[in-house]
């Protein structure tokens, strides 16, 4: 047994199934692909349930991988404890109905006995108490010694969830020596002590479970192993925990090397060494694959990884932002086995700066409101947090719920939960009845039990826009139930067969009309589920039944429209990769006669020269009238083939491949044109960002560029007219001019503020308070606007270092409190910031600030003079 890296322990394991003719596949996005019931790939298994349960044919009935995986259910104790970490990789090999019991137990014995050479006498193995045949292998065909094999009960050694393939399971562990051990002599792999580690799980799939302890065994059975990498680095290093191995100890030198502190110097600073070690791994794998900072989902497990690592680097004294750095050590480090870390660096750190530049932004605010609340609580003699304040804290200031619990943990207090979520349910209800109404049919959440029994429709709309059809159901727009005949209002119309294309992929449903001898129907929207078209349809005239024959034709100047808009993007998706790098991918995309919109990943908005590099490389494009060819194959031959997949997005059996010459290749289900050339012209409208890391740009093609020319034409004209401008030409300089005189104009409205405030200033001087030498000047003002008050508060201040001066602001229906204190007064004790908040609080509000100079928000103007006539009382209060 020697010292071994990871990274060879990596190469190592992979390469050893790869000689017992496994496919080695890299590992899978953390992402899950075409599984919405993972956030994210947790296990090594979870990118492969889809061969397990015979949904797709696997590229090989053997493979093997390391595979990344990310859990955050324990996230509040990564770093309290050593042992637990939310990224780590799990080497697997893995049978799809091929080898077994025999092959996979002799594989793992070989592995860690002649490749690793761990030493015999130190390895220990279990097996299901009622799985013999896996003792057997171990003990007469293996020749592991009775005395080092445990059975264990179906706790520890078997595999299921609910009902569906399951089975036993053997693991193997090493024995660290008696010094970890508990002293009975009985000691062995299942006692609770650290002695026995364990480090890799053979699991036999060899049942179909009921759920109710009923097991019929599989035709075919399974095996999937899981060895966790860092863990079997700690034993080849003979360290203790993940921390200390050698690659996730390099990241965490950087860390300590970038804010001062080494490693063991003290166990509140090893906290926030082993969290931002931790978080920073995830996070850069987490925005390799795509994930973006977001405030729900897979974004938001990522926002609270980055900013729970941003605090901890604060709290090690370290202000300004620095993650991005220790990514390229990340990067560094996992250069061999994940070198996308480093093509994608420059995406990644970008994408990380922004985001701790806004955390940065946001925690400063929030800390200070934060601890002033926790004071106020501790002064009140409690130990919970009201939900109120809390909710207020991440609602108005955007300060992360789960780092408020944090710290409020840290001072040994706790939070108001039901108060808070009753309030966090609130604003949900009050958003979804903000949403616009869905129309006639809500589809989102809709019970689609009406199509039971419809068979799938046969699209047409691939080679024409009219095809002959038979009315196949009619379902009523308000009940949803079918019904024979129609004639009149709206309803959902199948047909066998149509050339409309049902709203997917981005692109919008077709509209047109349907007609049969007896009636006329207006297509208003197209949409599908489960294979059948439904057209939502208006009878513009006669009545139509089921079973009618029918022609059903598509508007074809708007698909005609939709096609140029489809098409577009394929080249803006293109041309965005060849100026800002690959690390653009599609994040959303919408499509119709107007309009093309495509959202993708990028770290900052772009330049004006970018825009303009971009639109001209898609018109080159156009004009170079490339043929667009579309191929149906299988999902492997077009990934062969180079072809662009939407991230995440699960595919059939057989896909369709748009080809744009030697310029785009993606795979698309939607309908395009058949040469470049028939885009026209293609233009950019506007770009803006959708959330972090990802922008959005909305451009029109063909008639739409015309259109949108003739409004700019408009908008030029109108304007011209509004500033008294005959010539267009000479709006630039007349808005110039204009903007010079506004300027002038707001230069003589300071100065004469400022001259009021100090007027005023010198007047309320004279009608103060003397609270123990201080003194305290307190008026209630009407129409002042804050920026006067706060000039009048910082002369004052200026003035006299003994005054404390608190002003309030009822001005344009809002109500607000300005506070100064003078810098004696501050050493004597008051405080601007906590007036302002007493003051406030008086009339239903808050707010708070610096001891010096503060301001916050009321509500309620009718208790101004209360509060007003107050302030002495408080400034008494605080005095040393």
């Amino acid at each position: 047994m020697k010292w071994t890296g990871l990274n060879e322990l990596r190469e190592k394991y992979l390469s050893f199934f790869e000689s017992k003719g496994h496919l080695r596949h890299e590992s899978f996005s953390l992402v899950p692909q075409g599984d919405k019931s993972l956030l994210l790939i947790n296990a090594g298994m979870a990118p492969l349930k889809k061969y397990f349960k015979g949904e797709e044919e696997p590229p090989c009935h053997r493979m093997t991988t390391c595979q990344k995986c990310i859990r955050t259910p324990d996230i509040e104790r990564v770093g309290l404890t050593a042992r637990h970490g939310t990224f780590f990789e799990m080497l697997g090999n893995f049978s799809f109905g091929d080898y077994f019991k025999d092959e996979a137990i002799a594989w793992a014995w070989e592995f860690v006995t002649t490749v690793l050479e761990l030493p015999v006498d130190r390895l220990w193995v279990t097996v299901y108490e009622q799985d013999d045949q896996a003792y057997d292998i171990w003990n007469k065909k293996v020749g592991v010694d009775a005395s080092h094999i445990v059975r264990l009960g179906k706790d520890d050694n078997f595999w299921e969830i609910g009902s569906g393939p399951c089975g036993p399971c053997s693991e193997i562990y090493f024995d660290r020596g008696p010094q970890f051990g508990c002293g009975s002599p009985d000691c062995k792999p299942g006692c609770d002590c650290d002695r026995f580690m364990e480090f890799w799980n053979l699991v036999f799939t060899q049942f179909d479970g009921d759920g109710e302890g009923g097991y019929t065994p599989l035709a075919h059975p399974n095996i999937d192993t899981g060895m966790g990498l860092e863990r079997l680095a700690c034993l080849m290093q003979g360290v203790n925990n993940l921390f200390e191995t050698d690659t996730i100890q390099n990241i965490m030198k950087a860390i300590s090397d970038k804010v001062g502190v080494k490693y063991g110097d003290s166990e509140k600073t090893d906290v926030s060494l082993r969290i931002i070690t931790d978080h920073v791994r995830s996070t850069a794998f987490l925005v390799c694959d795509g994930v973006v900072p977001a405030n729900e989902g897979r974004g938001y497990v990522l926002r609270r990884l980055l900013r729970r690592a941003a605090r901890h680097g604060r709290l090690l004294g370290i202000k300004e932002p620095f993650l991005a750095d220790i990514i390229k050590v990340v990067a560094r480090e996992n250069a061999t086995a994940y070198p996308e870390l480093t093509e994608k660096l420059d995406y990644i750190t970008k994408v990380v700066g922004i985001e701790e530049e806004r955390f940065a932004a946001t925690v400063d605010a929030g800390m200070e409101m934060l601890n002033d609340l926790i004071s106020d609580v501790k002064a009140a003699g409690k130990t919970v947090l009201p939900g109120a304040e809390v909710f207020k804290l991440g609602d108005t200031f955007g300060f992360p719920i789960d780092l408020t619990r944090e710290i409020a943990a840290d001072a040994g207090m706790t939070l108001d939960e039901e108060g808070y979520q009753e309030l966090l349910t609130a604003q949900k209800e009050r958003a979804r009845g903000a949403r616009a109404a869905l129309g006639d049919f809500g589809w989102a959440g809709e019970s689609f039990d009406f199509l039971e029994g419809i068979g799938a429709t046969e699209f047409t709309g691939y080679s024409e826009l009219s095809s002959k059809a038979a009315v196949v159901e009619i379902i009523d727009a308000e009940s949803s139930e079918a019904v024979g005949t129609l004639s009149e209002g709206k309803a959902i119309v199948i047909l066998d067969r149509t050339p409309f294309y049902a709203e997917g992929g981005g692109q919008v449903g077709d509209t047109g009309v349907i007609k049969t001898d007896g009636a006329e129907l207006k297509v208003l929207d197209t949409k599908k589920h489960d294979g059948v078209y439904m057209h939502i349809c208006e009878v513009v005239s006669g009545t139509l039944k089921v079973g009618d024959a029918a022609i059903a034709s598509v508007d074809a100047a708007r698909r005609a429209a939709i096609k140029r808009n489809h098409s577009s993007v394929h080249m803006l998706q293109a041309a965005l990769r060849a100026r800002l790098g690959n690390h653009v991918e599609q994040a959303g995309s919408y499509v119709d006669e107007n309009r093309a919109r495509f959202d993708f990943s990028h770290y900052a908005a772009l330049t004006p020269e970018e825009l303009s590099d971009v639109e001209a490389a898609v018109n080159a494009e156009i004009l170079k009238g490339d043929p667009i060819e579309t191929v149906e194959t299988d999902i492997e031959s077009a990934r062969k083939m180079g072809a662009m997949a939407l991230f995440g997005e699960k595919y059939g059996n057989t896909v369709r491949v748009v080809k744009m010459g030697d310029y785009s290749m993606e795979l698309c289900g939607g309908t395009h044109l058949d040469n470049t050339a028939k885009a026209g012209l293609f233009k950019i409208i506007s770009e803006t960002s959708v959330a972090a890391g990802v922008r959005r740009i909305e451009a029109t093609t063909g008639l739409g560029v015309l259109e949108f020319l003739r409004e700019k034409d408009e908008l030029i004209a109108d304007t011209a007219r509004e500033m008294k401008i005959p010539d267009p030409h000479g709006i630039a300089n007349r808005a110039a001019a204009l903007q010079n005189e506004l300027k002038a104009a707001k230069r003589e409205i300071e100065a004469l503020n400022a001259k009021i405030a100090a007027a005023q200033a010198e007047g309320l001087t004279r009608d103060f308070t003397e609270v123990d030498g201080l003194r305290v000047i307190a008026h209630a003002t009407e129409g002042v606007p804050m920026d006067v008050a706060r000039t009048m508060c910082d002369n004052v201040k200026a003035d006299d270092a003994l005054a404390v001066i608190v002003i309030a602001v009822n001005c344009d229906g809002r109500l607000n409190f300005v506070v100064a204190c003078g810098k004696d007064a501050v050493a004597r004790g008051a405080h601007a910031g906590n007036i302002a908040r007493a003051v406030s609080q008086m009339c239903s509000g808050n707010g708070g600030g610096r001891p010096d100079s503060a301001a916050s928000g009321a509500k309620d103007a009718s208790k101004i003079a209360e509060a007003i006539a107050a302030v002495p009382e408080i400034v008494k209060g605080m005095l040393k």
